[in-house]
Order: C-alpha cells, then structure tokens, then sequence
C-alpha cells in the first residue's frame, strides 16, 4: 500500500532565497495583466466591491468578471442598493460569471447581510467573513490581503499548483498549502505572494505546458510534476 504524502516544506524550501523569488515576480509582473480583485481594490478602494467581486471570480475568467462587475455596480455599487434587487436582475447583470445562477442570491444575501448584522461594512476577521455564504477560505483571505492589507495569504489553484511545482513545499489540498506557505514566507510576503503567483499563472505557468522558456523565475523552479514545457 503506498504511502500517504504528508504536507512538508522541502529542503529545498527551507534554504530558497524567498526575497529573491519574490523581487522577480515583482519585476515580471509589471508586463502581466493585473488579476481583476487586485485591480478592483487598486481602482474602487471599497471593500464591499472587493467583496463581491472576488465571489464573482471564482471558477470565471477574470475578464468576464471584470464586465460583470462592470455592470453590476453601475445599477447597485451599494450593499444597500444591492440587497434591493431581485435575484432575477443580478443574475442578468452577472452573467456570464461561472455559476451564475448560485452565485446571484448568494451575493444578495451578502449584501442584506452586511446592512444587518455589521452596519454597513466588510467584517475584517476571517470567521467573520466566513461566515457569508459562498465565502471560503480563499475568498476570506483574498478580501483581507487586498481590501484592508491585512496579512494573508489567499491559496487558489495557481497558488497551489505553482507552490508545489518550485518545490518549496509539498501538499495535497490549498489548506495544507496555506499552512505550510504561512511557515514559509516571511510575513512581509504574504499578501503579495497571492497577487504575483496568480498573475504569473495565468500567463506563464500554465496548469498544462508551462511556458518556461519566457518564465522569469526559471531559475528557482524545481519544476515539479512538469513533463510537457514550452
């Protein structure tokens, strides 16, 4: 019977120049496009829109998100004129965001939600975001880091994916990675980390034939798991 991986820092990881990895990223991440939450929080500086917009994102194409934002906040960029909508008019402006259909009641209710149980305003503890429906982990984490520069470290599937393949760290799930990452980086990292990874992703490291040959941080890469590469 073969044996369970458990969740590590490599030794590799333990010995990587992290300052280094990340002022690469900081370099290469000007020629990439921004990730649309980072660039909603740049833009808008309202965490409400922060909020929903990063439950828009998931499992979507950051251009459609940004078109569905778009249209939604120019009909309701309140929590107040949000939560005044019908279901059927939120899901016409946000379509055609993955699973539109389960993500327009969710964030209607987020929106009353806010205007009942925290005045008006985007709760700044994990539980508490936690605690909205259709808010995970990554999405509490993410709003956190970008909304109010609080340390966090947001673990999507680029973050995972990517984590593992330099060989910093070997986990399963985004949760062990979330865990050993937060032993890893130093604190100063966290909430950029998410930022570069994921524009890094979409762009160079691609899930399937990564584009190493224009990868900018090739040479701290043990490209683990790589068997195609470009």
């Amino acid at each position: 019977m073969k044996r369970k991986l458990q969740m590590k820092i490599t030794p590799y990881g333990k010995k990587l120049d992290i300052d280094g990895l990340m002022e690469s990223l900081r370099i290469s991440f000007d020629n990439y496009k921004i990730p649309i939450v980072t660039l909603i929080a740049v833009q808008e500086k309202d965490p409400f829109k922060v909020l929903i917009s990063t439950m828009l994102s998931s499992r979507t194409k950051d251009q459609t998100t940004a078109a569905a934002s778009k249209r939604l906040y120019e009909k309701a960029g309140t929590p107040e004129k949000l939560a005044g909508l019908a279901v059927a008019d939120i899901e016409k402006l946000i379509y055609p965001v993955g699973f539109w259909r389960t993500k327009a009641p969710r964030i209607k209710s987020a929106a009353k939600k806010l205007i009942e149980s925290f005045d008006g305003q985007v709760p700044q503890s994990l539980e508490e975001l936690m605690s909205f429906e259709g808010v995970g982990r990554k999405t509490a984490n993410l709003v956190l880091g970008e909304a109010f520069r609080k340390e966090a470290i947001c673990v999507d599937v680029h973050v995972h994916r990517i984590s593992n393949r330099l060989g910093i760290i070997e986990t399963k799930t985004p949760y062990e990675t979330e865990q050993m990452l937060e032993e890893v980086l130093p604190r100063k990292h966290w909430i950029r980390y998410n930022t570069y990874i994921v524009a890094h992703g979409q762009q160079i490291c691609k899930p399937l034939s990564p584009l190493c040959s224009q990868c900018p941080i090739t040479s701290y890469c043990k490209q683990i798991g790589v068997e195609k590469r470009r």
